[in-house]
C-alpha cells in the first residue's frame, strides 16, 4: 500500500542516486575504471565542448511542433481538419484551408501558422492528431538574429524522413502497428463467412 508522499520520496530517492553516481562515476574516471566522459551511456559529472560536441537528444523530448511532408511523394499530411486547433490549450495555431479553383474546399492547408512563443510544448496536437501530421521536433536551437513571432507552414514543415531519423522508436512502434492492424484485416478478410440458412427450412412437428 503506498504512503501519502509515496512518489514525492521516490523522486527525492532517484535524485539522491544520481547525486551520488556523479562521485563514484569520477572516482572510476580517475582510476581509469570507466570510459572517458561524454560519450554514449557516460554518467556522472563532465564537461561537453559545445557546440563542436553535442549529447544526444531524448526521443521524448518536446520542443515546437512540426508538419510532416512524405519524403517519397512530397505530399503534406496534414488535411487541415482543424482537431489540433480545438486541443491546443493556449490556441496558439491557426489553419486555413485551401479552396481549389471550382471555390470548393480542399483536404490541404492553405496557411498553417503557430506562435512559438505562445506554444507550451505540452504535445495535445500531435497527440490527437488522426493523420500522424503533426509531431513534436527535438530541436532546441532555435535562436535566431531576426525576430519571428510566427512560425508559417513553410517553416514547419520537414520530411517523415528526417522524423523516423530523430524518433526511430516511435517510427518502429507505428510501423508494427500497422503490420499487426494489416494482419488482423487479412486475416479477418480471409476467414470463412458462415453458411446463411436457407428460407423456410424444415420443422418437426410437434
Amino acid at each position: 500500500m503506498k504512503f501519502l508522499g509515496y512518489h514525492v520520496a521516490k523522486g527525492m530517492l532517484v535524485t539522491i542516486s544520481r547525486f551520488a553516481n556523479t562521485y563514484v562515476q569520477g572516482v572510476r574516471r580517475t582510476l581509469r575504471m570507466a570510459p572517458g566522459s561524454g560519450g554514449p551511456g557516460s554518467q556522472g559529472i563532465f564537461t561537453v565542448q559545445y557546440p563542436e560536441q553535442r549529447l544526444p537528444v531524448p526521443e521524448r523530448f518536446r520542443v515546437l511542433p512540426v508538419l510532416i511532408r512524405e519524403e517519397a511523394t512530397g505530399k503534406i499530411r496534414c488535411t487541415a481538419c482543424g482537431i489540433c486547433t480545438k486541443v491546443c490549450p493556449t490556441q496558439c495555431i491557426w489553419i486555413v484551408q485551401a479552396k481549389g479553383e471550382d471555390g470548393k474546399t480542399k483536404n490541404a492547408p492553405e496557411s498553417f501558422c503557430i506562435e512559438p512563443n505562445v506554444c507550451m510544448n505540452c504535445g495535445l496536437c500531435a497527440e490527437y492528431c488522426p493523420f500522424n501530421a503533426i509531431k513534436m521536433d527535438v530541436k532546441f536551437e532555435l535562436a535566431e538574429y531576426r525576430r519571428q513571432e510566427v512560425l508559417r507552414l513553410e517553416d514547419l514543415l520537414v520530411s517523415s524522413e528526417y522524423y523516423d531519423r530523430t524518433h526511430p522508436q516511435a517510427t518502429a512502434e507505428a510501423a508494427a502497428a500497422a503490420a499487426a492492424k494489416a494482419a488482423a484485416k487479412a486475416a479477418a478478410a480471409a476467414a470463412p463467412t458462415p453458411a446463411t440458412p436457407a428460407p423456410g427450412g424444415t420443422h418437426a412437428a410437434g
